[in-house]
């Protein structure tokens, strides 16, 4: 069996540090990305490797190569990026999904699809399990992210009952950390960008929404970890930090870390968005061994130092 592992997505904000973790490893890894949101820059740094290789391509086309694992991560993830052009985004999740799964049928290899907590929509339940079905409006703004990775999910069950595939479905909740764009319009990245820029840091709602967030490197422990889970293991596993802040709460915290003297507004909040949003990781907990280290205030950190960098480059 051929044990080079595909990370398609894998130029992209956690992509790229799944990459460094498996060539760390020493395992040989191929990226598969077209840079539509990722970058080359983000992996520069493994440019040279023996161990890693680097191709452009579109996963809405079929790929024909011979790996032994898959980690299929390809689509955008904000929503700035995935509603820029909804029809690719829903079809970079299902035609994706469909070629990444016939690769791994061809070529026996196990595939894990990054899924996410967007499956859930506007929870009814707190906090969600992976048995919660979700309250997703299907003709919303966000519903091309939200139901391509629904539909992902349904075709990785459906390839694992047909045809007998070695799938691994992972639900991610809100992430971040160093390499997020400036750009992607996710709440971390806003606050932190504003506030470094001296800018007013806009609040939707009334700030009392909340989000759970972990940071990357506790999220690529448990992809790898997930991976490696015995056959017939499928999940869906939750995977995410149970920490619930409110986004005042974040304001706050990345006011003091950055001595920001930004001024809070509040505009309406968007259409479908999620009013509360936290794991249950249980399940990760006892099937991966896994639950996140790093605190909120910890992970900011070097988050803040990541901006700082590329606003002054």
């Amino acid at each position: 069996m051929n044990d080079t592992i595909m990370v398609t997505g894998g130029a992209g904000f956690v992509g790229s540090h799944l990459c460094e973790r498996l060539v760390q490893a020493q395992h040989d890894v191929l990226c598969v990305d077209n840079l539509y949101t990722g970058s080359r820059h983000n992996v520069q740094g493994l440019i040279g490797s023996r161990h890693f290789e680097f191709m452009r391509h579109d996963v809405t086309f079929p790929l024909y190569v011979e790996v032994g694992q898959i980690y299929n991560l390809a689509c955008p993830a904000s929503p700035v990026h995935y509603q820029h052009d909804p029809v690719q985004t829903t079809k970079t999740s299902v035609h994706g999904a469909i070629n990444m799964l016939g690769l791994a049928k061809r070529v026996k290899a196990r595939i894990l699809q990054a899924s996410t907590s967007e499956v859930y929509g506007d929870p009814a339940v707190h906090p969600q399990t992976e048995g919660y079905w979700g309250n997703v409006n299907p003709i919303g703004l966000r519903a091309c992210y939200d139901e391509g990775k629904r539909c992902a999910e349904t075709l990785f069950f459906d390839y694992h009952r047909q045809h007998g595939l070695d799938i691994k479905v992972v639900r991610i909740f809100n992430t971040y950390g160093p390499r997020m764009h400036p750009n992607d319009g996710r709440v971390v990245s806003n606050f932190i960008v504003q506030a470094l820029r001296g800018e007013p840091i806009t609040i939707f709602g009334d700030g009392q929404q909340t989000r759970s967030f972990c940071y990357v490197d506790d999220l690529v422990e448990a992809l790898m970890r997930m991976m490696t889970t015995e056959r017939g293991f499928t999940g869906p596993v939750n995977v995410g930090n149970p920490g619930e802040y409110t986004m005042l709460e974040l304001a706050e915290n990345v006011l003091a870390l950055t001595r920001s003297r930004s001024a809070l507004v509040f505009k309406p909040l968007p259409p479908d968005d999620p009013r509360q949003r936290r794991p249950d990781i249980e399940l990760a907990r006892q099937a991966l061994g896994w639950q996140p280290t790093v605190t909120l205030r910890d992970g900011l950190v070097p988050t803040i130092e990541h901006f700082r960098r590329v606003l002054a480059a």
